[in-house]
């Protein structure tokens, strides 16, 4: 069961009042209709919110378990955001960003907010996808902490705001595996033989043959796609399977060993499985900044840009930061003592003990079209 937190600094409680429908003012001075839970009731806003676009419907493209939707505990964020400003939310999800890509790319879908990986913006915001953000507009943009502003993949801060952090690692079963994983040839040891699990994308799978060969995550050198696509199909007599959202009862239930994942996913595992542990390859890991975008086909420019600065209220960002359990790019999570992942040490390694890290970039069309062909091969194989 995940701990529920709340920010401090915005921890006002306001409990004196009913908690079944009743009307209140927000801070902008306009009456909100409300039918608040208990802990609905005990969050004050810093942003201003209006019921000016009551009735406005916004489509909502994210990962499967990203937000706090009111299970285990969790405040439902949606539900909230809806209560508050009058704005309907069309909520529905996906695996990787590539399906968020074609499903994007193919149109016929208009979305208004996507959440995809720092590669993936690049990409997008190459190809004229995405709308810019101003987020002087944003009063609580001032929470994105500095470390993860100027990056690569948006470098003036112009088409996405940070929403998690993460780096991808090896999760093993400790009552399966004799002793502790280093490295990541673990992923081809026999002694696991059918116990193996690997990412069902090319782009996460052909990273692990690559951090283990000490390759450059965005090589440009076909040999080395090559060579790692071979060292994927030698892994394949002793895979068990590919996997995305199913990792989670294969590891939780003792159906395989070793799989790589990522940090966040991985303590959301332990949570029902305290034989699963995680390491960090000495080889090096691939690190992802996933951030909120407004795609160039959305229609609501106005109401997305509320639920983006809804998304960095200090109390709801905390939500979403023990929610999902990865680490959090806002300084009202980070320092915020009541929060229970604040020195978790997978999330937030020590300087000494930060893994060597790589990120994935945009990497050209015909380099992208080869791992592909080479991605069909393998699996095939």
């Amino acid at each position: 069961m995940k701990i529920k937190a709340f920010a401090a600094v915005a921890l006002t409680l306001i409990l004196a009042f009913s908690l079944c429908a009743c009307s209140e003012k927000n801070q902008s001075g306009v009456d909100v209709d409300i039918d608040m839970s208990e802990d609905e009731a005990e969050i004050e806003y810093e942003g201003e919110y209006s019921k000016e676009l009551v009735g406005t419907t916004i489509n909502v493209f994210n990962w499967g378990e990203y937000i706090p939707d009111g299970t285990e505990g969790s405040l439902d964020i949606n539900k909230a955001f809806t209560e508050l400003t009058g704005i309907k939310i069309n909520y529905t999800t996906y695996e990787s960003n590539e399906s968020m890509y074609s499903k994007l790319k193919g149109g016929g879908v208009s979305y208004d907010i996507i959440i995809p990986s720092d590669y993936m913006i690049e990409r997008m915001k190459k190809e004229d996808m995405l709308q810019k953000i101003d987020t002087s507009s944003l009063s609580n943009y001032k929470y994105i902490a500095e470390r993860y502003k100027d990056l690569y993949f948006d470098e003036k801060n112009e088409y996405s705001v940070p929403y998690c952090v993460g780096m991808v690692g090896l999760i093993y079963n400790s009552a399966m595996i004799s002793e502790k994983p280093d490295s990541w040839g673990a992923m081809w040891d026999k002694r696991y033989n059918d116990n193996i699990l690997n990412f069902n994308n090319p782009r996460d799978a052909f990273a692990v043959a690559q951090l283990y060969m000490g390759y450059d995550l965005n090589s440009s050198d076909y040999s080395q796609w090559d060579s790692a696509a071979e060292k994927l199909k030698e892994q394949k007599s002793i895979l068990q399977s590919y996997v995305m959202d199913e990792i989670f009862q294969k590891m939780e239930d003792g159906e395989a060993a070793i799989a790589p994942y990522y940090a966040g996913d991985f303590l959301l595992m332990k949570d029902n499985n305290s034989d699963l542990e995680f390491v960090y390859p000495k080889e090096g890991v691939n690190i992802f900044v996933d951030s909120i975008c407004i795609p160039k086909s959305s229609k609501n420019y106005k109401a997305a840009m509320m639920y983006i600065n809804f998304l960095l209220e200090p109390e709801i960002a905390l939500e979403v930061a023990e929610y999902v359990m990865y680490a959090s790019p806002h300084t009202g999570v980070i320092e915020n003592d009541d929060y229970s992942l604040k020195d978790n040490e997978y999330l937030y390694p020590s300087e000494e003990n930060y893994p060597r890290v790589q990120y994935f970039h945009d990497i050209p069309e015909k380099t992208r079209m080869y791992y592909e062909r080479l991605w069909e091969d393998v699996k095939l194989y």
